[in-house]
């Protein structure tokens, strides 16, 4: 089960815009999950469509979280505000025996039933919004102290420098 689930029927889909907020124990769980220090807050607004069998599902997804500098290891706050727009099919039919997807159909997300998990989609395009090599404003001068090269001191070009300062 997911930290953050919301599931939704396909046959009765709301008319109106879904505005769905994380409670502080889904965030806390879903940030224990990515690897996070926290999620202070996530919440999506979403409108849902039937396409044929298919929902589509389009909005924002919007969080506040802190996330650990790349270098330094130091808190990092960060904003994070996503358009959205996923599409759930119903599941192919299990007699297939080789199926060719198009490259529309890699995002796809599966039905079970007539039921998808819309807050398990949203945590995924969550993680997927996070960049696992964020760096706050300290990460140079930590990287100085330790004595960490950079792109321009290190390799082939650094050995150059070095012999041009002999």
């Amino acid at each position: 089960m997911s930290e953050f689930s919301r599931i939704i029927d396909a046959v009765r889909l709301p008319h109106a815009e879904l505005v769905l907020d994380a409670t502080s124990e889904e965030c806390a769980a879903l940030a224990k999950r990515f690897g996070l220090v926290a999620i202070n807050s996530l919440a999506a607004r979403i409108k849902l469509a039937p396409d044929g069998p298919a929902v589509t599902a389009t909005g924002t997804l919007s969080a506040d979280i802190v996330q650990s500098c790349a270098v330094s290891g130091d808190d990092l706050p960060v904003l994070i505000n996503e358009p959205l727009s996923l599409r759930f099919v119903p599941a192919p039919d299990e007699r297939a025996e080789e199926i060719e997807l198009e490259t529309e159909q890699l995002d796809e997300i599966e039905m079970e039933e007539t039921r998808f998990d819309l807050g398990e989609a949203l945590a995924q395009s969550l993680a997927l919004a996070i960049d696992p090599y964020a760096e706050g404003p300290g990460a140079e001068e930590f990287r100085r102290k330790a004595g960490i090269l950079g792109e321009g001191e290190s390799g082939a070009f650094g050995a150059l420098k070095d012999l041009l300062k002999k």
